[in-house]
Formats: C-alpha cells, sequence, structure tokens
C-alpha cells in the first residue's frame, strides 16, 4: 500500500505538550513531502489557528479545521468547503446557554466572538494563539451562522451540557471534545472524516492511500475512514480500538513514528 495523503490533528498529536512540532517530526514530514506525498492538517482548531503551524511546516495542502466543518487553502485563503450550524439552530442553543448560564464562545467568518473576555475566554485565546472579540449582551444574538460554538468547564458541568445539548439537538449536531474541558459543536452533517473523504477525491487519491493520524474522539471518524488509521499512543480506548496501528505518543514523536513506517521505510 502506497501512502499519498497523510491528515494530521494537531493537539496531543503534530503538537507535543509544549505545542510545538519537534524537529525529528518536522523532518519527517519534510522528507514525506519532498516524496511526493500530500500532507496536511485535521483540527478542531480554526483556521487562523492553525495556519502558522502549516506555514513553518511548509505545507500547501488545504487545511482541514473547525473538525471538518471548513476546509480552507492556506495559500490563498479560498474556502473550498464550509457548512455551519444553521443560524435558527445557533440561535436556540445561545438561548439555552444563556439561560443555563453555561460558557458559550462562537465563530464567524473565522474570528472567535465571546461576551466577554473571562477566565474561560482569555484562556482559549491564549491557548490557541488567536484574538477573542467580546461583543458583550450581543453576542448572544446570532445574526450569522457561525462555523462551530464551543463551551468549557470541569467534567460535570460539561456532561451536563452534553446531556442537555444531544437530548435537544442531537439529531442536528456534532458533538466533540478535543481537549477534557471543551465541548465543541458542528452541523451533524460534518466531520474530520467526511472532510478528508472530500480532500483526497478532489485530489484524486483513493481512500486505501491515506493515512490519518490522531489522538482524541473527534479523530475516530478519519482514522476509520483511512486506509492506515493510527492513534496515538496517548490516545483512549475507544480512539485506539479503530485505529490500524498504535504509535509513540505526542510527547515521543508519535507523528513521526507512523511516517517512517508507512510512508518513509
Amino acid at each position: 500500500m502506497t501512502i499519498k495523503l497523510i491528515a494530521m490533528d494537531m493537539d496531543d498529536t503534530l503538537l507535543n505538550e509544549t505545542q510545538q512540532v519537534t524537529i525529528r517530526t518536522r523532518e519527517a514530514i519534510r522528507r514525506a513531502m519532498d516524496a511526493g506525498v500530500a500532507v496536511t492538517i485535521a483540527t478542531g482548531r480554526m483556521f487562523q489557528s492553525a495556519l502558522p503551524f502549516a506555514q513553518e511546516l511548509g505545507i500547501q495542502l488545504p487545511l482541514i479545521v473547525y473538525n471538518g466543518a471548513m476546509i480552507r487553502e492556506g495559500t490563498s485563503g479560498k474556502t473550498l468547503f464550509h457548512r455551519p450550524i444553521e443560524t435558527e439552530l445557533a440561535q436556540r442553543l445561545s438561548d439555552l446557554f444563556r439561560e443555563r448560564g453555561w460558557y458559550l464562545q462562537k465563530y464567524v467568518d473565522d474570528r472567535l466572538y465571546v461576551a466577554e473576555l473571562d477566565e474561560n475566554a482569555q484562556f482559549y485565546a491564549d491557548y490557541a494563539r488567536v484574538e477573542a472579540i467580546p461583543q458583550g449582551p450581543d453576542f448572544f444574538q446570532m445574526r450569522a451562522a457561525p462555523t462551530k460554538l464551543l463551551s468549557m468547564g470541569d467534567t460535570d458541568e460539561l456532561k451536563e451540557i452534553r446531556t442537555a445539548v444531544t437530548k435537544l439537538y442531537g439529531d442536528q449536531l456534532y458533538l466533540a471534545s478535543s481537549k477534557k474541558r471543551y465541548l465543541e459543536m458542528v452541523d451533524i452533517r460534518v466531520n474530520k472524516g467526511e472532510a478528508l473523504a472530500f480532500l483526497a477525491g478532489r485530489l484524486g487519491i483513493g481512500q486505501n492511500e491515506v493515512m490519518a493520524i490522531g489522538d482524541s474522539m473527534n479523530d475516530v471518524d478519519m482514522i476509520e475512514y483511512a486506509g492506515v488509521g493510527v492513534a496515538m499512543g496517548n490516545a483512549n480506548a475507544t480512539v485506539r480500538a479503530a485505529a490500524d496501528f498504535i504509535s509513540a505518543t505526542n510527547a515521543e514523536d508519535g507523528v513521526a513514528v507512523a511516517i517512517e513506517k508507512f510512508v518513509l521505510d
């Protein structure tokens, strides 16, 4: 099996515990691209947060962002695919979160909006290296369809939020958690696997020629789709069960290990 396309998650996969791409991983990616293999990032992050890492690695391929709700070219900024949450549904969610006092942030036109710059908003902005734009009470008016909505909280609160949202809108939303304190919401029709299939088709690359690497529940769809699905050593049991190969952890160059094994050997 010849791998022609590699898709990598970012957090806790491509990036190590200090949010860096290690020298070994950077070199493995460079060698793969030099050999003619197409490489991209598939992340829950927004485009503007993922782009600097793609540029650092010399990735020319469109990026899969927002858990597959958007595919956008890094070089031109052209959007190839975008399926936001419908405005009416987003408004109902906004009303629910405001009534319950739950934290919410929204992503519109690849900008991050919050009600106020509280601890959660500042934490996320610092982590993702983006600006959080406070809107005050106007935040809860969904005048445009958001690409993604995200909530934050402790384990018990997120469980409560997930249960309520699933009960009310589970047939309209895809819920994911790329981090333990995050609950991400996008349109039910999108995920990283669907986005990767779209991109592979656009490139004329077959499913069995694709390798996907990830660690979180939002990576399962693309790991299952890919001809070679790789779970990081730091992935949980469900993600591991979906994979064809268990690599090393993100602290141990797991992405490089997978590329070296399936592409460079």
